[in-house]
């Protein structure tokens, strides 16, 4: 009998050790949410709506993408950030969420260094496009510059709000050229793409693939890019860069989870996102929409994230840019 009770304490204590490791290896147990800061059919929606379709058989679950876009992405961000970490939920977010937003709003709901864990790079290196509305008499980037020089009142241009990339970018390009430009602020980037297009303003930044039908029907005429290399989808359109060495600005767009994610969780997600990225028709999904899927390790990832965080924190601090 004692050596029964024994056997069965043992067995007891081997099942507790065992029940961590059988819950993870059974990851997932029921359907995966992958929360988007933004609405249907901005970039992070359309790249979520990619991945998931891909994923969700290598996870042998569905994958339902939820768009919870709102305080520039904090609402989607602060909801991951204070879920279970059992990889049952994750958010799909672009570079501004993680290093911007900690900089321009006066309180956050989490600390994006600490409460969401980076578990990989989506896609990398896309760039924006610099356009103005045809009414404005500029051909190009150089003519661009000369007139913003001279115009008064200055030029106004739109962003998909405060603390957005557009803001920054936009905000580079006036430290650099030493223009002078009002920034008026919209709620997303449709509303700001729409804007532009019906004259409210004068230039913006956007995404490539949201504003190159605009660009192609003449609504709005493009100038320049803001890649480290022209755009495949405008290949006659110089790089800012071309005219400002340095100038630089690119986004990424992650996949993350709430802290505390169990390594397993981390590896089996990982080693499925890169299967993803690595199809060829996922590829040419991506750079249909002017996306370019990254491979960077994990490493190089967190790295980036650390730059770019001290990067634009100096940025914010420099124009005062403020969000509310």
């Amino acid at each position: 009998m004692r050596m029964r009770a024994v056997l069965l304490a043992a067995g007891i204590a081997l099942g507790g050790l065992l029940a961590p490791l059988s819950g993870h290896a059974q990851y997932p147990s029921r359907p995966v949410k992958l929360l988007v800061p933004v609405s249907a059919g901005g970039g992070p929606d359309i790249l979520a709506r990619v991945i998931g379709e891909r994923l969700s058989p290598l996870l042998g679950q569905p994958i339902v993408v939820e768009n919870r876009a709102g305080a520039n992405g904090n609402i989607a961000m602060e909801a991951v950030a204070k879920s279970a970490p059992d990889g049952h939920t994750l958010l799909v977010a672009m570079d501004s969420l993680i290093v911007i937003n900690p900089h321009v709003y006066a309180k956050m709901p989490v600390d994006t260094l600490k409460d969401l864990l980076p578990v990989a790079p989506l896609i990398a290196q896309n760039g924006y496009v610099l356009s103005v509305h045809p009414s404005v008499p500029v051909k190009n980037f150089q003519e661009f510059i000369e007139y913003a020089k001279n115009a008064n009142p200055p030029l106004a241009y739109a962003s998909a709000g405060s603390g957005s990339q557009h803001q920054m970018g936009m905000e580079m390009l006036k430290l650099r050229a030493g223009i002078n430009l009002v920034h008026v602020p919209y709620k997303g980037g449709a509303k700001a793409n729409a804007a532009a297009i019906a004259g409210e303003v004068s230039a913006m930044f956007a995404g490539p693939s949201s504003i190159e039908p605009q660009i192609r029907a003449g609504r709005l005429r493009g100038l320049a890019t803001t890649g480290s290399s022209r755009h495949s989808l405008f290949p006659d359109k110089p790089t800012i860069g071309e005219f400002y060495p340095g100038y630089l600005l690119t986004t990424w767009i992650g996949l993350f989870a709430p802290a505390g994610l169990p390594d397993a969780v981390i590896a089996r997600l990982r080693a499925d996102i890169n299967k993803v990225i690595a199809m060829p028709e996922v590829k040419e999904r991506f750079n249909a929409g002017g996306f370019e899927p990254d491979a960077a390790t994990p490493e190089e990832f967190a790295n980036r994230i650390r730059s770019d965080f001290e990067k634009y924190g100096k940025l914010v601090k420099q124009i005062g840019a403020k969000a509310d």
